[in-house]
């Protein structure tokens, strides 16, 4: 009696484990799609989405610990119809660059049994995704000195350069401080109790010095890349507010010596039409949201530069003496799309209802031609989606004739007209 009772018990547990698992699940991809697919960027949603996946991650462990069946790592490609699952398995993927290693397991030349002569009929192949462990190695450069038997002359090797002129820190070295910093987002304090498990006590001081060395060494090419993304014909731009400390702003602006800046992003990508030219992001920081900073970082820039309305762009797309402007505009859609979705999930609106089903037509049309030659999204443009942006504008000037000019949606609607 008592055995089944632990057994059910410990059946329910398995059952609120999995329960506990799809909610938490459920919403991680919720918050998810509010802050990637419709809301604007919030740090309070990113922070619950960090929270959100820590949580999910413990639970998913924690059931995988308690499970003695064997693993089962799903298909090796996701199922089409179960994209939108909360929860989805794979297998994991290795690029054709990993390098392999061939273990085989020969039974040898002699049956076991009979003892008779054995031939290769086939063979069973299967793979174990391993990993070579980091591992600190000391390069010890010798440089020998030699003297002439006949005029006393001392020959020695030149010392050969390093990324940080009389550092330790090799460039591999670096590569991985820096990866690990800024991609990884792994504080340098962690990396050097990373550092002393594998043997090598690297002050905190010295790996802040050797980062701020190694940019000062990477800047030429850092501003080749950025020049080269900057010269393009098609720049996209954004900019998000980010917090900064400023002492003398304790007691005024955010409160707790905060102030409000600015990060702004150029970025290339000619990806969605089969470029050439490589995608690249390039970011700069701003003090505030003034166009004076818009102006400067974009004072070479010629061409097309999509962005959203912020005014501080205007004076880039104003003619110059000759007629023509130094940068055209090409509005983004997906600006506009929030305005109407942020007024829609607020007041269930059929106008911004009916204006998301609008913008979401040209989408698919978009997601069809994505990749597509310049021509062949050209012409699927003029021919598709042309009409139905000419209707959009339209029916935007026929709606602004039956609501109060001074709304939210009305904004929205002579925001996409102007």
């Amino acid at each position: 009696m008592i055995a089944a009772l632990r057994a059910e018990n410990a059946k329910i547990s398995a059952t609120l484990r999995v329960h506990d698992q799809l909610v938490q699940a459920l919403r991680l991809r919720i918050a998810k799609l509010q802050k990637l697919a419709f809301g604007k960027s919030s740090e309070k949603i990113e922070r619950e989405i960090e929270q959100l996946e820590l949580a999910l991650e413990d639970l998913l462990v924690t059931v995988a610990e308690d499970d003695d069946a064997p693993i089962d790592e799903g298909p090796n490609e996701p199922i089409p119809e179960a994209a939108n699952a909360p929860a989805l398995r794979r297998r994991p993927r290795v690029s054709d660059e990993t390098p392999r290693e061939r273990r085989e397991l020969d039974p040898g030349t002699c049956c076991p049994d009979c003892g008779g002569d054995l031939r290769v009929v086939g063979e069973d192949v299967s793979e174990l995704v391993d990993m070579i462990a980091a591992q600190m190695k000391v390069i010890q450069i010798a440089r020998v000195k030699k003297s002439c038997r006949r005029c006393e002359r001392m020959v020695q090797e030149p010392a050969p350069s390093r990324p940080i002129l009389g550092s330790m820190a090799g460039p591999n070295l670096l590569a991985h401080i820096l990866v690990s910093k800024f991609d990884d987002h792994l504080p340098l304090y962690r990396q050097h109790e990373i550092f002393a498990r594998m043997g090598a006590d690297i002050p905190e001081s010295t790996l802040v010095g050797w980062c701020g060395r190694a940019m000062k060494t990477l800047s030429p090419l850092i501003e080749r890349i950025e020049a080269d993304i900057m010269a393009s014909d098609l720049l996209h731009a954004d900019d998000t507010p980010i917090r900064v400390l400023d002492r003398s702003l304790r007691d005024k602006g955010l409160g707790k010596g905060v102030r409000q800046s600015r990060i702004w992003a150029y970025v290339r990508d000619q990806r969605p039409w089969a470029g050439a030219a490589p995608p690249g992001a390039v970011y700069r920081f701003a003090p505030d949201w003034k166009q004076e900073h818009v102006l400067d970082h974009l004072s070479d820039a010629r061409g097309i530069l999509q962005a959203d309305g912020y005014k501080g762009y205007g004076k880039l797309y104003e003619p110059k003496p000759d007629g023509v402007p130094r940068l055209r505009e090409a509005a983004c859609w997906a600006h506009l799309r929030r305005d109407f979705h942020d007024f829609w999930a607020s007041t269930k609106s059929e106008i911004a209802r009916e204006a998301l089903d609008r913008i979401g037509k040209l989408y698919d049309i978009e997601r069809d031609i994505n990749g597509q030659p310049a021509d062949i999204r050209h012409a699927a443009r003029q021919k598709l989606s042309l009409p139905k942006v000419a209707a959009f504008f339209a029916w935007s000037e026929q709606q602004l004739l039956r609501i109060p000019g001074k709304s939210d949606l009305a904004k929205a609607l002579r925001y996409g007209l102007s």
